[in-house]
Parts: structure tokens; sequence; C-alpha cells
């Protein structure tokens, strides 16, 4: 492509020249918008105090956590809204293991047909197979995708079409190697997606529930749409011919599960959309020496030709840097995904207010630094990316310093930890404990940023994964803890009579890929598909210092007492007891994790005398090992000092009532440890608990049936509940109790209801 010049566009600055003509007095320069910045995930400034109540409520919604019960399902990818929208903060992007994947079918005339709801696959299907969804059949197109933030979108929908429409030229009449073009949803003007796709945010918020969440709704009622936050002052010329929430999808979404339609309330609907509408727009750091310099930069390399400074909307000129229209990116960057009158190659500018601090980027998230997106630029990008290229290193720095400068930057973090966070005080969940010094506090400190940080694709992420992080799976309640059903694991194989069979990779059916590589799905033979739910880290190294005397002392294998509690001691390989994991398979916390860097986030560990789990290569292009063994020690560091979970009530007569319906027989209320008593409520032995007929995952010795005593330090906190997450409440996991536990199920469940309820406070407040 040959160099271009910067198009004569809409007014792009405050400060603009102005040209008389014929004698007419100059035009006002358009003012940019007052009120809009705030920090990344808080409320824009102008918003009224009614509204800040609406923020509050719509920010609940957008964080809560969806039960099976309440419409979960029946195909999921997360488990609540915020869960892709969380960088730095809620409203903005979600790391790799946020990512999902879109699907369609190249038709034999050249057409491209869509698959159900809008392509998405989703990582597990619920309900009686509980397995991980089957491509459709025909499927020959798969695209990666990786969310995109919120950050300012209801200033995006208040824009006039012809604020976009002014920088659109489809022809390239103007000959500067750009063709922009709108996407049109409905007739109306697309604006949000990574093609431009939808016009409103009702829109782009219901949608995603229903294609990854599964939860449905009704379209907002006219009266609620002319309740949302709107300016007051912009006229019936913006909600005509710029706000096109009534463009949103109108008719309800229903589905088949046992949850009556629809599954969000209008009130909630209402309070989401607008939680979204009010989330602050970034607001831009002063300009420094090189910040100067490298604005200068963005323009004289042609940057500013899609990534237009600002647009006209009602308040004033929104700094964007987005024309909002769709380009060519070339084919290394085409996906094949048709949406509107989008093509595979094409895609819509991606704002970049806000982009410091919302990596990874592109569209499928392939880029893992600002420099990384721009090299990788094609098509319409490609003589801006040349001319980038020959810039000298202090120039092209200085560009990236400017773009560091439209936002966010003071919020960016490798994780979700905000920078700078203090070390949580005793009591405090995700506390640590034991720590002697300074020295201590900086290698805690070090651990928790390993286990916060999310794995750059350089640094060895995958080739196949379920978290690009520690912190990925386990954050509820905090830093640390568990996992939400979003989250959960897919272990499977095949069931051969009584005997369960592993694949030749292993039993873990890793639910993503990095970019450009498909993930694993199963085999037609695979006919056993286990979820795993995320158990919490708190305490491990508490745990990690009961002597295995102790667990061996509990042991009943023939259940020689009578008392049909047969709990059996998980041997490892090498003669290690185990007593972590579902299974109980991993004997101690740098074995844990050891397994969980390698078999969830896909790095390989450096070789260490006695320990025997983790990969020590694997064949992707990364160096091995991929992490070294200072940052190793640095996070196993981290995890043995975790706190447990701290009480949170005492209930009176709660632990005679439990001991009297036989729970602590295998739930052993406390076990002798390194540091004192550890209240923890197992035995961490295996155990046949599962319902009559059932037939999981078989793991060293802990057969298909076999399961580990699950603590329940810290259980409020932990929801959902059982190996598979299959339980919502306590309640309903002391009813999924079978085999061993039914004779103390039964007596749970003859308990007068004052009694019940007064064991489930006590397991409430451990």
């Amino acid at each position: 492509m040959t160099s271009r010049r910067p198009r004569s566009i809409a007014p792009i600055t405050a400060t603009l020249a102005l040209v008389v003509l014929g004698g007419c007095p100059p035009a006002e320069p358009t003012p940019m918008a007052e009120g809009i910045y705030g920090r990344l995930g808080e409320i824009r400034p102008n918003a009224t105090p009614e509204q800040h109540d609406t923020f509050e409520r719509g920010k609940a919604v957008a964080t809560r956590r969806f039960t099976p019960a309440e419409g979960l399902g029946p195909l999921v990818n997360v488990s609540f809204c915020g869960a892709c929208h969380e960088k730095p903060d809620f409203g903005g992007s979600g790391g790799h293991y946020r990512d999902f994947y879109l699907t369609a079918t190249e038709l034999a005339d050249g057409g491209v047909l869509t698959g159900e709801h809008g392509g998405v696959v989703t990582a597990y299907g619920l309900g009686g197979a509980k397995t991980r969804p089957d491509l459709q059949e025909g499927v020959n197109i798969i695209a990666h995708r990786n969310p995109i933030p919120f950050f300012g979108v209801g200033l995006i929908a208040e824009l006039p079409e012809s604020s976009i429409l002014a920088n659109a030229d489809p022809d390239d009449s103007d000959g500067d190697g750009i063709s922009g073009r709108p996407n049109y949803d409905r007739g109306f003007v697309g604006r949000f997606g990574r093609k431009a796709q939808t016009v409103s945010i009702e829109g782009f918020i219901r949608g995603p529930l229903n294609n990854h969440l599964g939860i449905t709704s009704d379209p907002l009622s006219e009266e609620d749409k002319a309740r949302l936050p709107v300016p007051s002052d912009s006229g019936s010329a913006t909600r005509s011919a710029g706000f096109r929430q009534a463009a949103a999808p109108d008719e309800p979404l229903v589905d088949d599960d046992d949850a009556p339609d629809p599954e969000l309330s209008s009130a909630d609907l209402f309070d989401l959309v607008s939680w979204a509408m009010l989330l602050a727009a970034p607001e831009p750091a002063e300009l420094t020496e090189s910040g100067e310099l490298g604005k200068t930069a963005f323009a004289e390399v042609g940057c500013d030709g899609c990534h237009v400074p600002t647009l006209e909307g009602p308040r004033g000129l929104l700094p964007l840097y987005s024309d909002l229209l769709l380009h060519d990116m070339g084919p290394e960057l085409a996906d094949g995904i048709v949406q509107g009158v989008a093509e595979g190659n094409e895609y819509r500018t991606p704002p970049l207010w806000g982009i410091a601090a919302v990596g990874p980027y592109l569209h499928d998230g392939r880029a893992d630094t600002l420099r990384d997106a721009i090299v990788a630029h094609g098509g319409e990008g490609e003589g801006s990316r040349d001319a980038f290229l020959a810039l000298d290193d202090a120039r092209q720095a200085a560009l990236i310093t400017f773009l560091e400068a439209l936002g966010g930057l003071d919020q960016r973090s490798e994780g979700l930890v905000p920078p700078g966070s203090p070390i949580p005080a005793a009591g405090e969940p995700g506390a640590p404990f034991g720590l002697a010094g300074a020295d201590d506090e900086a290698l805690w400190l070090a651990g928790r940023a390993l286990f916060d940080r999310d794995t750059p694709l350089a640094a060895g992420l995958g080739p196949l994964f379920n978290g690009d992080s520690c912190r990925a799976c386990h954050f509820d309640p905090v830093i640390g803890g568990a996992g939400p059903l979003g989250v959960n694991v897919m272990r499977h194989g095949t069931r051969d009579g009584d005997t369960f069979v592993a694949p030749a990779y292993g039993t873990i059916l890793a639910k993503l890929s990095v970019p450009g590589l498909p993930r694993r799905e199963a085999d037609v033979g695979h006919n056993v598909f286990e979820p795993r739910q995320t158990p919490t880290t708190l305490g491990l190294g508490l745990i990690d210092g009961i002597s295995e005397d102790t667990i061996l002392g509990l042991a009943d294998p023939d259940d020689l007492d009578g008392d049909g509690i047969r709990g059996i001691v998980a041997m490892t390989g090498d003669g290690r007891v185990g007593r972590f994991g579902w299974k109980a398979s991993v004997p101690s916390v740098a074995e844990f994790a050891r397994d969980a860097l390698s078999n969830e986030v896909g790095l390989t560990v450096p070789e260490v005398p006695g320990h025997t789990f983790g990969f020590l290569s694997d064949d992707d292009a990364i160096a091995d090992p991929e992490i070294n063994l200072e940052s190793l020690e640095a996070l196993v560091f981290y995890l043995e000092h975790l706190d447990a979970p701290a009480p949170v009530a005492e209930v009176a007569g709660g632990l005679e009532l439990f001991a009297e319906v036989g729970c602590d027989v295998c739930h052993v209320p406390e076990l002798p440890g390194a540091e004192g008593p550890v209240a923890l409520f197992s035995d961490l032995l295996l155990h046949d608990v599962a319902a009559d007929g059932y037939f999981g995952v078989a793991d060293g010795i802990a057969t298909p049936r076999l399961f580990r005593t699950a603590p329940l330090w810290g259980i409020s906190s932990t929801a959902p509940y059982m190996h598979d997450g299959a339980a919502a409440t306590i309640e309903a996991a002391i009813a999924a109790h079978d085999g061993e536990a039914a004779t103390s199920r039964d007596a749970f469940d003859a308990l007068p209801a004052a009694d019940r309820q007064l064991l489930l406070d006590f397991l409430g407040g451990l």
C-alpha cells in the first residue's frame, strides 16, 4: 500500500481553525464534552443522585452469580455478566480465560451461515448430561474472540448517525487507502461489537446474556427506554436520529430449561442497561513532552485516518479515537465471520480511550502489547503499520506513551489486583499468616502478583489452557478463593464396562486455546464427562502442615468399625499421601502449584528434586521452563501462607447437631497441624458419596465414585458445591450426598425444621 495522508474529517479537536466564507461569521468551535470522565469502572460525574442508585443496582446485577434454578443455562460460558468485563474493573475487558469462540458455516456458493445463539460456542452444557456441547455439524469456520470494554458506551450510544457517517468513504473517494463503511442493525448504523453489528446497548447486553449465560429477557418497554440516562437537553433529534435504543431486539428471548421466562426481570434489565450507559469515559492524562511527540507521530503515520480523535455527540466532542466504521484489516486478521454487511476481514475501529488498561488487544487477543497490536495491522492499516515501523525507537516509544495517556494507565495491572494494593490485615479474607518480617512480606506480595498475573502469550500461555492465571479460577470471595460455575474445568474419558479409560493426553478437556490454534474437542467415543468445581486455596498451607500419620490414622478402608464409612488414603504412585484436589491426588502445596500451572495454564515448570507434578516441556515456541524457579518459589510461598477463612458467626448448639447427624465422621472438625489445630472440617480421605449408578473420572487410586471430603471452612462464600458445582446451596449439597453419606443425609432430613435451619446456619458461619 502506498503512503497516505490523514483524511479531512468532521471536527477532531476543540481548537480547529475556522474558515470564513462569503463574509459569514465564523461558527463557534464545538467544545469538548464535560462531566463525562472518571476512573475506569466508576459512574460519570454528571450523573444525578437517582442515577447513582440505579448504577449501584445495575452493578449488582452485573456481578450476580446466576444459578440454574434462576435460569442459568442450559448452555453457558460464564455465570455472571461482569465475568467477561472485569479488567481493570467491572465494565472493562477480560483476560484470555474469558475468551470464547464463534462458529459459522461457509456454504458452497460462498455465503456464510452463522450458527445458533449468534454462533457462540459455549463451554458447558447444564442438565442431565453435563457435557461440553459439541460443535454443530457442518461448522467449518471457528473464530476466536476476546471480550470488549464497555467504558463510555452510553456516550457512544448517543452519537447521531451523522457523526459516524461523516467519516465513511466506502469507495476510497479521497484516495488515501482508507475505505471505512458503516455496518447496520435493523436499518440503523451499528456502533457496538467487534464488527459494529449492534446499534443499542440493550441489544448488546440482551444478546450476550442469552448467548453466554442462557439468561432470557423481554425487551425494555417504551416507558423504560424513556427513563434511560440520555441527555435531558438533547431533544427528539438525538432519540430519533442518533440514540437508537428502540432498535434493540424487539422480541422476547426464551429457552427450554425449567426456569420460567423471562429469567431476568424488566427492572433488573433496566438497571443493567443503565449501569452500562452510566460508566464514565476514560479520562485522558495531561501529555508529557514524550506524549506530545507521540501525538504528532500518531497523526504523521496516519493512525488518525481510522482512529479519528473525536466524534461529535449531543454533549460535545468525545475523544473516542475511533470512527466506529468497518475496515479491511487484511488476510492475517480475517476470521471468516460475517455480521451484517461486515465481511470476514472487516472490523470496527476500536476506541482507544482507556486502551492502556484493557489488554490483550485485537479481536482475538493475539496482541500482548500495544506495539504488538500495531505491528499486526494489515489491509487498510498496513500503511500506518509500515510508517510506524519506520520511526526510530524513541518516536515509536513516544507514540505508545501517547496511547497510554488516553486513560486508565494508573489502573493498569498485570492481573486484577489494583496497583499498590496492601497486604490484607489479619482476619480479612485473603490475609497471610506466619510472615516473619519485611522479607517474607515482600516474597508474599511477589507470590500474590504471580498468582494474579494474566499470563501473556509471549510468556508461554497454553497452547491449551483453562485459565491464564491462578486467579482466573480462584477469586471468590477474594483472590485465592474458590470460583463460580463458569470457571469449572472438564474431565473426560471413556467407560468400558466398569473400567475408566483416560485419553492418551490426559483427562482434562481444556476449554480454550491460544489464538490461531483450535481448542481440543472430545472424540465421539468419549462417554464420561465430569465438571470439576474450583476449590478454595485459602488455608492450603495449614492443611500442608497436617502430618501424613494423622491422615493415615483416620483411614478405615474396610469399615472395620462397622459404621458404614470407608475412608481411603489417596496414596501417590511414589508413596506420598495425597490431600489436595477433588480426588486428593496431590500431596503438597508445591506440587499443587506445579500441577495447576501446567494443566490449567499451560506453563512448563523447572525440574526440582523430589517433585513429579507439572510439565517440564511442551511443544510451543517459548523456551522451557516457562516459569523460573525463583518465581515458582514465590508463588508456592504465597499459597503456603494464605490464611484459612475466618469464621463469620458462632451458632450455639450447631457443632453438637453436626455430630448428632453424623457429619463429623468424614467432616472431622479439627486436625492437629504444624501451626496448631486446623479447623478444616475434613478427614482428607476418599469416600463414595455418589448416587446409585454414578460413574465419573478415575484419578490414581481414586476410582470413578470416590471423592475427597471437602473442607467446610469458608463454605458460605464458595458456592456452588460438590465436585461438579451442581448444588447451588448448602442444603442442596447435603441433599446430593449419597452412598456412605446417605445415613447422615437422611438424619438431616428427619430433623425438625428449626434444627435443620440451625445446622445450616452453623455451616454458613464456618
